[in-house]
């Protein structure tokens, strides 16, 4: 078995900050794990980008990243990028990649009525691949789905610390309540890792509703992977890499530093 420095980082990647909540979960079981945390701003949002984009541009840029920063294992935190090029990106490189998915599974195991939701990017709510989660977890089961992609910038936005006008919660969860059978609506699924950062407010425009997301599994599957691993006794301090401007940032920083992350620098 090859033998895994412990200086390895774990690498996150995602279009903008909507990991930070699969980091966050991934922080609590591994404390000590070196992070190396990319957010590809120069092409968020990409739920808004056809399939062989995402297809091309997904592992390119983790092929740079892997290059430059040696992980012992990538995650894609972000759900669209997982439903699209999650193939492409583990035939692309030679260390383990972690993938994002809707979390279909714990949300049918969590409902009462049998009405489940799913909020998402448009990307990912039409994709084949949920159809197959639903087959394989929730097969007697109704599925809303509801494409939301103002809800990324909103948690972005959120993260910066600018007003966000509650109404566009109301709207997000509207788009699931209001279509049939939506009265029987008890469980949705957080189905963009933007989203969970914005829980709170969806919980606000929805008091009945019980969400759920990806960031447990993902986190227990990072220890599973790494269980015979070793860590450093204290890590460096986490790395943000961006493809956009570092003096964008500016905003987004109280919310990077609260979790370590505090080496800016661009790709």
């Amino acid at each position: 078995m090859t033998m895994v420095p412990d200086s390895a980082p774990l690498l996150f990647f995602d279009s903008g900050i909507g990991g930070l909540s699969v980091l966050k979960a991934v922080q609590a079981a591994l404390p000590r794990a070196p992070i190396v945390f990319a957010a590809d701003y120069a092409g968020l949002p990409y739920g808004t980008k056809t399939e062989a984009e995402i297809s091309a541009r997904v592992p390119a840029l983790l092929g740079r990243l892997v290059e430059r920063y040696q992980p012992r294992l990538v995650i894609i935190a972000c759900n669209t990028a997982c439903t699209i090029a999650l193939g492409h990106v583990r035939a692309a490189l030679n260390v383990p990649v972690v993938g994002t998915v809707p979390a279909i599974k714990p949300a049918a195991e969590a409902s009462q009525t049998g009405v489940i939701g799913l909020l998402g990017t448009a990307a990912t709510v039409r994709q084949v691949y949920v159809d197959e989660l639903q087959a394989d977890h929730a097969p007697h089961m109704r599925l809303l789905r509801h494409a939301a992609p103002e809800l990324v910038r909103t948690a972005e936005a959120k993260m910066r610390g600018e007003f966000v006008d509650p109404a566009i919660y109301a709207r997000a969860m509207a788009g699931l309540i209001e279509q049939p059978f939506g009265e029987r609506l008890d469980v949705t699924v957080l189905g963009c890792t933007h989203f969970p950062l914005v829980e709170e407010e969806l919980l606000a425009a929805a008091p009945h509703m019980r969400f759920v997301d990806g960031a447990a599994g993902i986190a227990r599957r990072i220890c599973h992977l790494t269980k015979d691993q070793n860590w450093p006794e204290k890590p460096a301090d986490g790395v943000f890499v961006t493809t956009g401007e570092v003096s964008a940032l500016g905003s987004l920083l109280p919310a990077l530093f609260s979790l370590g992350v505090t080496q800016i620098t661009s790709l």
